[in-house]
């Protein structure tokens, strides 16, 4: 039981939208696959990961720095004690030898790149998908058959007017979700007080439709964001300030009655706990959306769980950013809140297996070894590609 060699690649998921802080004209992803010893069906064992969308790919730490310290590892370094699979904690530990605390940046994506692939070959190697994988040697043995998820679009896109972005709104209705998500932050207040109202024409009521600031706001501004919406009751008000700014949160938990939701750009358990501690955040009705792709990968997203556990909010808070399939069955196998979903924007990196519909606004699970990336076949082949395995 060893890897046998580790590949990556940089790959492009450029597009002309935007949020209210960055646009993604140039943005680029890294692949990773983790290519082992162990043969299923004929065919060598890979585990396949890429970091989410939002953070560019993490190409030079991983060559300079993680990577290096796994291909100069003892092969038995990395295996569990009894031999029978790699060992994702000993994996971790491995690439982060002499890094120092804190400072949880860039590095804690090229780490969950190569996290994310790892956990994949660990469950293609026992043959079973990873959220049953999970539920069994890290949850109480039972997975949710289906998890909740909400298409995540309305960004600002050039041209793009009201009557677009009600017809995308449609879209996603049409395709089987119930809550949807837009950004504003982009335009001044009026502008997206007009476009909010625009999209709850087509999804009838607040209730099905989360806003995204992408962390634009002061805290003048995040308050009249939050004064101009209260009465729409939204099904959740995102990442108003930036994200490590607790006392914007803090501040706006005050005034703000209806659901919150941030984490995305907090990369570490120590960040979430204070996160959870600082920022005013409810158990009783605000979602934290850590994506375990961008901070460090699955080792650190159970810590994660762990310190938020202490501070009183449950794994059900939990609905990861980034609209990958690694999310997705740590939603089912840990029993999170949800996922995020990409319908139409980041392909091929976005979106779940094939054949399987989201209906009622729920998604169901392949009964597939691994994360399932071979269940989606422009991802898998967008991903072999890339890193010719």
């Amino acid at each position: 039981m060893k890897i046998v060699d580790i590949r990556e690649a940089v790959v492009s998921i450029s597009s002309p939208i935007r949020n209210a802080f960055i646009d993604f004209s140039k943005m680029t992803a890294s692949v990773v696959a983790v290519v082992t010893d162990q043969v299923k069906d004929g065919k060598p064992v890979v585990g396949y990961g890429f970091n989410s969308n939002g953070r560019y790919a993490a190409s030079g730490l991983l060559n300079e720095r993680f990577l290096p310290r796994l291909r100069e590892a003892a092969p038995e370094s990395l295996i569990r004690d009894d031999g029978t699979n790699l060992d994702p904690h000993k994996i971790w530990a491995t690439m982060m030898v002499n890094e120092k605390p804190g400072g949880h940046g860039e590095r804690s994506v090229a780490v969950g790149v190569v996290d994310m692939a790892v956990w994949d070959a660990v469950a293609k190697i026992n043959g079973v998908p990873l959220y049953k994988h999970l539920a069994d040697t890290y949850g109480d043995g039972t997975h949710d058959d289906s998890v909740f998820v909400y298409a995540a679009g309305g960004y600002y896109y050039p041209g793009k007017d009201d009557s677009q972005l009600q017809d995308e709104m449609r879209r996603y209705r049409a395709m089987g979700y119930e809550v949807v998500k837009m950004k504003i932050g982009g335009a001044p207040l009026d502008e997206d007080i007009r476009r909010i109202e625009a999209v709850l024409e087509v999804v009838g009521e607040g209730k099905y439709l989360a806003v995204d600031a992408n962390g634009r706001f002061d805290l003048e501004t995040a308050l009249a964001y939050a004064e101009a919406m209260k009465p729409y009751n939204l099904f959740w008000y995102e990442e108003a300030g930036d994200p490590l700014d607790y006392h914007i949160q803090n501040e706006l938990s005050k005034v703000y009655p209806g659901p919150m939701a941030t984490g995305e750009n907090l990369f570490s358990h120590q960040d979430a706990r204070n996160l959870a501690r600082y920022g005013g955040m409810r158990p009783d009705r605000d979602w934290l959306q850590f994506d375990c792709a961008l901070s460090y990968g699955l080792v650190e997203y159970m810590r994660t769980l762990e310190a938020i556990g202490k501070e009183g909010f449950s794994s059900r808070n939990c609905v990861p950013h980034g609209g990958h399939q690694l999310s997705l069955n740590i939603a089912a196998g840990l029993k999170l809140g949800g996922n995020e979903s990409y319908p139409e924007v980041f392909k091929p990196f976005c979106g779940f297996a094939d054949g399987i519909k989201v209906e009622n606004g729920r998604v169901g699970l392949p009964d597939a070894p691994g994360i399932g990336f071979e269940q989606n076949s422009a991802l898998i082949k967008a991903m072999r590609d890339a890193t010719n395995t």
